[in-house]
């Protein structure tokens, strides 16, 4: 079991290791990082539509989609990030007990009441401190979990806040849960370096071959290759999302514009604009908006440069 404790900060750093090491070893890994506060959507699911748009944009939020199934989950750096890569036999890789019960040993000497939940996650009585996910590749398994450690739990509520009714589409929902923090449950104070110390000690514990190990420079530099052709790209992170459906209606100048639009791999296919703006001005922003990419900066974008005397921020809203 080779143990790598990332120095990186950077959430397409981490969560491209996880895939770059799944992929191109044959090795056994268990890994902890922290992030920078981002949002890590599901691979299934469709990102515009799990997340506060206008916060995440305002905050400077990155998103990423990562390799496995699942919801959405809020990182930053009071969370703390596991993961487990295993080589394992075809029929007996899935198995959530098995890779969340080290954790739960640790959280329970620490006098934490932590016990695995229904939707394999790691509750505390009602409450949520970790969420769980996993991915198969041939005779390997890639499972990772959050652990809500001292989060900002108002930024991680805020950031997830949607319109559940805005879009229709066949993605993976995420299950909205009450969380808290690993800290609200510890009688005594603790640093979550020292936290990741008992996690690490207990897994070396646990496995007799258990050693550190460091990415060297020729695996830095795949995984990087990784981020700049697929999870910093907005065609991973957004446009592969499930195809959809966005109906809104907004007020414009105490008048209302209804939009339904279509969107296809991450393009706009289909939009009808009616309502208050001429027909004539309808059809042209349809024209312009119609094989564009439904990505908030490109169509400010378009929409700026369209001279159709539309105010930009009103049209936008409509359009997410």
């Amino acid at each position: 079991m080779q143990i790598l404790k990332q120095a990186s900060t950077d959430p397409f750093f981490n969560i491209a290791t996880e895939e770059y090491l799944l992929r191109n070893s044959d090795e056994n890994f268990f890994i902890l990082y922290r992030n920078e506060p981002s949002i890590i959507v599901g691979k299934h699911q469709n990102t515009i539509a799990e997340i506060n748009l206008d916060f995440v944009n305002c905050k400077g939020i990155k998103v990423v989609r990562r390799l496995s199934g699942g919801g959405t989950v809020y990182h930053d750096l009071g969370n703390l990030n596991y993961a487990f890569i295993a080589n394992g036999s075809e029929g007996n890789l899935v198995d959530f007990k098995k890779f969340t019960q080290p954790i739960i040993d640790v959280l329970n000497t620490l006098g934490v009441d932590a016990q695995i939940g229904g939707k394999n996650d790691i509750r505390v009585g009602s409450k949520k401190i970790s969420g769980n996910a996993e991915h198969v590749y041939k005779n390997r398994v890639l499972h990772h979990g959050t652990l809500l450690f001292s989060s900002n739990l108002d930024v991680l509520n805020e950031s997830i806040k949607i319109d559940p009714m805005a879009y229709t589409d066949k993605a993976v929902k995420s299950i909205r849960s009450n969380v808290a923090n690993i800290t609200e449950y510890l009688k005594n104070d603790l640093p979550i370096d020292s936290f990741a110390t008992l996690l690490t000690d207990h897994v070396s514990k646990l496995f007799s071959d258990a050693s550190p190990f460091t990415l060297n420079e020729a695996e830095i530099s795949a995984i990087n290759n990784l981020i700049k052709t697929k999870y910093a790209t907005w065609e991973w992170n957004f446009g592969y999302s499930p195809s959809y459906t966005l109906n809104r209606k907004i007020e414009v100048d105490s008048n209302q514009i209804s939009i339904d639009l279509t969107v296809e791999k991450g393009i706009i296919s289909l939009i009808s604009i009616s309502g208050y703006l001429d027909k004539n001005e309808a059809s042209k922003l349809e024209q312009l908006l119609i094989g564009s990419k439904h990505d908030y900066d490109y169509l400010s974008k378009i929409i700026t440069k369209s001279d159709l005397g539309i105010t930009t921020d009103k049209i936008l809203g409509g359009l997410f």
